[in-house]
């Protein structure tokens, strides 16, 4: 009688204890994603910036006009012009020549400044600008713009030629049609006085027969 009272109260024993493990166990735990702060977006996403210019080919004097795109909203973008001559004489830059095979010198265009290397652009709410540039000098032109705060970075060029110039007028230029247009006078003159003189001809000689 008394084993099986000893027996009992373990078993009751065992009972109460295992009660508060099971209803631990039935809550639900919390999962670590729950635990864990979600993680925060970056600031700009991954997207790819560019550049380009209206016209990829212009003469010295003329503008052109920057478009950058994907850039940062409302940041501040850097441009540096890398210069680069061009390996052969632009179209229109040859010296021209006198009628004896001698060149004449062509007066380089002079302007009152040069164009900055080094400027700055402002993107809008969207990470666009426009920018327009007057090139000074010749060459292959290669823009280089880079966001501020963004970091993203684009690249474009821009071939710039020398300005077309008319050539110039001298004395020799103009002593060659004179002296062509005197020859085609003085042939017309000739065949005139020798078609006269062939009529008269066959007037006198038809009238003694």
């Amino acid at each position: 009688m008394r084993l099986s009272r000893i027996i009992m109260a373990l078993t009751v024993g065992l009972a109460v204890v295992a009660v508060p493990s099971a209803a631990g166990a039935a809550q639900p735990q919390p999962t670590p994603s729950a635990t864990t702060d979600p993680p925060q977006p970056p600031p700009y996403p991954p997207t790819v910036a560019s550049l380009t210019v209206n016209r990829p080919t212009i003469y010295l004097g003329e503008t052109v006009v920057l478009t950058g795109t994907n850039f940062g909203p409302n940041e501040t973008v850097d441009i540096t012009v890398t210069v680069t001559p061009l390996a052969a004489p632009a179209g229109g830059a040859a010296p021209a020549r006198r009628s004896d095979g001698s060149t004449v010198a062509m007066a380089p265009v002079a302007y009152q400044a040069s164009a900055p290397l080094h400027f700055t652009a402002y993107t809008d709410a969207q990470g666009r600008f426009t920018k327009s540039y007057r090139p000074s000098v010749t060459g292959l032109l290669t823009f280089t713009a880079t966001g501020r705060e963004s970091g993203r970075t684009a690249s474009t060029e821009l071939r710039v030629l020398h300005k077309k110039q008319p050539l110039p007028v001298t004395g020799d230029s103009l002593g060659t049609p004179m002296k062509l247009g005197g020859g085609l006078v003085g042939a017309g003159a000739i065949m005139l006085l020798l078609t006269l003189a062939w009529r008269r001809r066959q007037r006198f000689g038809g009238a003694a027969h």
